[in-house]
């Protein structure tokens, strides 16, 4: 590698220090920029000076809470640069977030999600994107980066939904998708890895040390799961296929086709099934209203044996399924999520148990569990965090000198 290549390199790494600092903190100025990346203040100078001048940052003025003295100077992204769309895909529903460079939601809408015949939700999307853009007049292409998330298996290298919950066995390719559109920055991710993303990220603003690793689950008609990890100055997220682990051999019908899930017997449609004593091979549910699930709960705590019996076997299965997780990834906090965590006093019981019977738990004590009932708003702090950051990698590398000349 030559000297000037080498340059270029530590130069992208630095400024994406500094961007990554002013998304975590917020505007700062010259001496905080310095303390949270650890460069040297005239470094931090060169950096915010190269990147105010390309139109990336802008900076402002604070005045002394006295009134006296010189106004601070402090920097921040500058929200007009572009922006980034955020899609959520849900089990009945679509949202459209777009968001500004400085991350303020700029417009939000929700499209309900009707039976359509197969082949007809990617040009759904693509129309969705299309009136996100039209709606905030501006043009498609200052949409730098497209964020994609849903329920299910992705493959994330090459934004391929491989199954979900939506949309069963049907594949879209998004890159594919939305390349054919004119724009080819997109990435895909499992919903439950943003939401872990988004905690570990409260966590590390807190005063007491962050977690090295922390796992989030998140119950209601699915069941996902994220973990993530410290990796020196960054945060390692994966999305193990847990909802569809297996928890019994040939044991009840999953939606996804195959017997014995985790997520056939702790999902929404399993306790609305074990409630209701239908047989472990019975269809399941296509989806569940949240108040179908709310009357079963409300038997469950008015003493109703089988009411009570569905909420513990879910228990038991989700128990059972950390147990192993922590015999792979070792033992870790768990932090609770989703529609489902309204119904965790009757999951208790049984979650503790099948936890207490792994030799991981036995010996390490039984982990901390904290409610984490906000799970929209995690997913799109992932999400913005996601995208953003993305786009600043792309418009830092050398590919992206392009859009930064033209944004100057």
């Amino acid at each position: 590698m030559s000297a000037i290549a080498s340059t270029e390199l530590v130069r992208q790494k630095n400024s994406l220090s500094v961007m990554a600092a002013l998304r975590l903190h917020g505007s700062l100025s010259h001496t905080d920029m310095s303390s949270f990346t650890g460069l040297a203040s005239a470094t931090v100078s060169a950096i915010t000076m190269e990147l105010e001048r390309t139109g990336l940052i802008l900076r402002k003025e604070q005045l002394a809470a006295t009134g006296r003295g010189r106004p601070r100077i402090l920097f921040a992204p500058r929200g007009a640069f572009c922006h980034v769309a955020i899609v959520i895909i849900s089990s009945d529903s679509v949202q459209y977030s777009l968001v500004d460079y400085a991350g303020k939601l700029v417009d939000r809408f929700t499209e309900q999600r009707l039976a359509a015949e197969k082949g007809t939700f990617g040009a759904a999307i693509l129309a969705g994107l299309a009136r996100l853009a039209d709606r905030s007049r501006i043009d498609r292409h200052d949409i730098l980066q497209v964020s994609i998330s849903s329920k299910g298996l992705v493959d994330a290298a090459t934004a391929t939904l491989v199954w979900s919950p939506v949309l069963g066995n049907e594949r879209i390719d998004f890159r594919q998708l939305l390349s054919a559109d004119g724009r080819n920055r997109v990435t895909l991710n499992n919903e439950t890895l943003l939401a872990a993303k988004a905690i570990r990220m409260r966590e590390q603003t807190k005063n007491d040390p962050a977690p090295e690793a922390l796992v989030t689950l998140s119950l209601g008609h699915s069941i996902g799961l994220g973990i993530a990890r410290s990796a020196g100055d960054t945060i390692e997220v994966s999305a193990p296929n847990f909802g569809h682990m297996l928890h019994l051999a040939d044991g009840a019908l999953c939606r996804c086709g195959t017997k014995g899930c985790i997520e056939a017997y702790s999902g929404f449609y399993a306790i609305l099934r074990s409630a209701f004593e239908a047989p472990p091979q019975a269809e399941p549910a296509k989806f569940v209203p949240i108040a179908e699930v709310d009357k079963i709960a409300a038997s469950a705590r008015a003493g109703a044996r089988m009411a009570r019996f569905a909420f513990r076997t879910a228990g038991l299965a989700l128990g059972n399924g950390l147990s192993r997780l922590f015999s792979l990834h070792g033992h870790m906090p768990v932090f609770v999520t989703g529609p489902g965590t309204r119904y965790f006093d009757l999951l208790e019981s049984g979650l503790h148990d099948g936890l207490a019977q792994s030799q991981a738990v036995r010996f390490g004590g039984m982990p901390k569990i904290s409610i984490a009932p906000d799970e929209p708003e995690l997913v799109f702090e992932g999400h913005m965090e996601h995208a953003l950051s993305a786009a600043d990698d792309y418009i830092l590398s050398a590919d992206g000198h392009e859009k930064l000349a033209r944004n100057a």
